[in-house]
């Protein structure tokens, strides 16, 4: 089938899934590219591709044809490729013993990052909060290149989970200054290590609940690290 009208009420739809709100009712988001297509149709993700008419990229999954109005108006780039995937929510749950838990992320590109290194490293489960960028938003995706599909990404009251874990697994904070240095830790397999928000870092009381804190010696012309490469750091020091 041909779609060739954006008053189409499937395209509409479709459509309203630029906006969280949507995304969340519907149980529902968009992909764009053939990387990131073939990325969500490996995962199991893809419920239906889109093609601007014309296009040949073959998928065996329910596909459709746009026309080229019809892809302006459903993508989020200035250049879009004609490539559309539709995909679902899939319901992840919590495992492994290599934890990251994210406070308050805010930033789409630093999450899309984090996501992806989480995965570079081995990382078993991310536990975010409800204050974190929405992990089906099209910039967490494009930055993440895909990598959320290959991951356990849950939602949870930090505070109360930590609780649950306090003490059946090391929790490690996060601090600019104060704890041990990363070098310095021993190899571990089994942790849970919490990242803070770009502005204000891990929230007090769920520092007050780790067990040991640690931070990434640098030299004094620079305070800090953006939370997307100090988190890439840290999973690279915990698991390699």
């Amino acid at each position: 089938m041909i779609y060739s009208s954006i008053n189409n009420f499937k395209i509409k739809e479709l459509s309203k899934l630029k906006n969280k709100k949507h995304r969340d009712k519907q149980k529902l988001f968009l992909v764009e590219g053939d990387h990131l297509v073939k990325e969500a149709y490996n995962s199991g993700y893809l419920k239906e591709l889109l093609l601007l008419e014309g296009s040949n990229f073959k998928l065996d999954i329910e596909t459709n044809y746009i026309t080229e109005n019809v892809l302006k108006y459903l993508s989020n780039v200035d250049a879009p490729t004609g490539i559309i995937g539709v995909c679902e929510f899939k319901d992840m749950s919590l495992n492994g013993s290599k934890l990251l838990i994210l406070d308050s992320i805010q930033d789409p590109g630093n999450l899309g990052t984090i996501i992806r290194s989480s995965v570079a490293f081995n990382i078993d489960t991310i536990i975010i909060n409800d204050k974190c960028a929405d992990i089906y938003s099209d910039k967490v995706i494009r930055s993440s290149q895909g990598m959320i599909f290959k991951i356990n990404i849950v939602k949870k009251n930090l505070f109360e989970f930590l609780k649950e874990i306090k003490g059946h697994i090391p929790i490690y904070g996060t601090k600019v200054t104060g704890g041990k240095e990363l070098k310095t830790l021993e190899k571990i397999s089994d942790f849970a290590i919490i990242m803070g928000n770009e502005g204000n870092g891990v929230d007090s009381k769920l520092l007050d609940l780790c067990d040991e804190y640690l931070y990434i010696s640098m030299n004094s012309n620079c305070e800090s690290l953006n939370v997307g490469v100090a988190t890439s750091i840290i999973l690279y020091e915990l698991t390699k």
